[in-house]
């Protein structure tokens, strides 16, 4: 069987949930960096018919989408709660749509046009973020959403890791790096900027791989991305990371292995902005250490994305890093089944 098929039957068994249809699926603030300076940013997930590939092992966000495809006025009213939401005088906006932003499937080509053309004439908006696959950044796509919107374009794309092998044996992504590639050029033909994703310890790999993978994947990156936002696997709901967790055959990361990656990753590519964001850090189902040291190490990496600096990272210590230390010389013996929960 394969990896697509055991992903779609754990789908098949899964439910979504019913959301109103004109209202977004989640909006928060948090912080993000612009010019090198920290700003507001507005996350706003729309609602939408869902990402069109959906088979990522650890990607449980299609359930978030809508059970019928909204409308456009639908969309539309979701995009206007998601905007009155924030009240500062300056924002990064972020869009995702637990898909691709660029997917006519999800949102059509004149919706598109209506929310940047608005967000053109919204003072507060400094610069506008959205996802997508690489499939959907095409000349076309790319040249009218710069069009509409008058001002700084970023397309964020999962590439997830630079291995073709990883990304489609742990993750089963779909696309190669090439793709990724690609699309940054495309991109850069219309001045929009690229970020990319990339995923800390997807399954069936081990701790140290993990961590040297994401070293690497910077290093590959860099040159195609001005961003780099290091995501750190942690376990969804409906996913086959899930499954592998209650059977003890998977561990999301160590802390530690996020920290390593952040500072040889800056080191290799000081002109790239590198952040990251731990998720439920601390949790079981989230990226972890020990539990006594973990709110320090996951806000010294918070501190580091809005920095830059390596050195919020100096006076970190617990008695764990030793055992992380271990876990990092031996798991590959394991063949990357977790040696500690």
């Amino acid at each position: 069987m394969s990896l697509t098929q055991i992903i779609q039957n754990i789908r098949a068994k899964q439910k979504i949930k019913y959301n109103p249809p004109d209202r977004p699926t989640a909006v928060w603030t948090g912080k993000d960096l612009l010019d090198g300076k920290p700003i507001t940013a507005l996350t706003v997930i729309f609602q939408t018919s869902g990402c069109r590939w959906s088979n990522c092992t650890m990607c449980g966000y299609i359930y978030d989408s809508a059970r019928d495809a909204p409308s456009h006025d639908d969309l539309m009213k979701q995009f206007e709660n998601a905007m009155s939401r924030c009240k500062d005088e300056e924002i990064i906006l972020k869009i995702f749509t637990s898909g691709s932003f660029l997917d006519d499937g999800e949102i059509s080509q004149a919706t598109r046009t209506e929310i940047l053309s608005r967000l053109n004439k919204d003072d507060r908006v400094k610069k506008v973020i959205a996802e997508t696959r690489p499939e959907y950044v095409t000349d076309e796509k790319v040249r009218d959403a710069v069009s509409a919107l008058g001002k700084k374009f970023e397309v964020a794309i999962g590439l997830e890791t630079s291995n073709d092998m990883i990304r489609k044996e742990s993750i089963n992504k779909g696309f190669s790096f090439s793709d990724f590639i690609r699309a940054s050029e495309v991109a850069g033909r219309y001045n929009a900027t690229v970020k990319a994703y990339l995923m800390m310890k997807p399954p069936f790999i081990s701790e140290g791989f993990a961590m040297e993978d994401m070293i690497q994947s910077i290093k590959d990156a860099a040159p195609f991305a001005g961003t780099i936002s290091m995501n750190l696997c942690n376990v969804q709901k409906g996913t086959l990371v899930e499954e592998m967790s209650e059977r003890g055959d998977y561990r999301p990361p160590w802390l530690w292995s996020a920290v390593e990656a952040l500072k040889k990753g800056k080191e290799s590519s000081p002109e790239t902005v590198i952040m990251s964001d731990p998720v439920a850090a601390g949790s079981m189902r989230g990226p972890h250490n020990c539990g006594k040291c973990d709110s320090d190490v996951a806000e010294a990496i918070r501190i580091f994305s809005t920095t830059q600096d390596t050195a919020v990272f100096k006076n970190l210590d617990c008695d764990c890093k030793e055992l992380w230390k271990k876990v990092i010389e031996l798991e590959d013996f394991t063949f990357g089944a977790p040696l500690v929960k």
